[in-house]
């Protein structure tokens, strides 16, 4: 009788360690996959061209280039170590010399606003093309609101 107990005994503790095993890989299994959705949400960067545009003999930024301006810093954090170029255009109603210095005052307001949103001043070139480069050919004298703009676009420091 006493074997029989002992044996009795032992299957008990026998049986109490395989329903333990059991009940951890049971949570091993149970255990979710880490999240990779995560990852599907980071924007892919859009590298441009962001482009704000002026009134006629102005850079002064208008009220809803700030949407715009907007757009590209947002992209500027999606965009990794890439840098921002602003191109400044003026329209063909003013002379060369004048319109090369108002593309240059056009493309510093823009650099000024995203320089207050953060956009550090070593990763922003800025450069000027006046009434040359225009997105809506005209003659001479002409007042065309599509090239009076900044272009904005990333590119890598390497390109500057």
């Amino acid at each position: 009788m006493r074997k029989l107990a002992l044996g009795l005994a032992g299957l008990a503790a026998l049986s109490a360690a395989s329903t333990q095993a059991q009940e951890r890989d049971a949570s091993a299994v149970s255990v979710p996959p880490p999240a990779v959705s995560s990852i599907a949400l980071i924007p892919p960067c859009n590298a441009g061209p962001y482009i704000v545009f002026f009134e006629w003999d102005q850079s002064e930024l208008a009220p809803e280039a700030a949407q715009i301006l907007d757009s590209a810093y947002a992209a500027y954090a999606n965009c990794g170590t890439l840098d921002m170029r602003l191109i400044g255009h003026t329209d063909r109603s003013g002379s060369d010399a004048h319109n090369v210095k108002l593309g240059a005052r056009r493309a510093a307001s823009v650099r000024e606003y995203l320089l207050s949103k953060g956009v550090p001043a070593k990763q922003i070139s800025t450069g000027t093309r006046g009434e040359a480069d225009n997105r809506t050919p005209t003659q001479d004298g002409i007042r065309q609101m599509e090239n009076r703009r900044v272009e904005i676009t990333y590119h890598s420091p390497s390109e500057r």
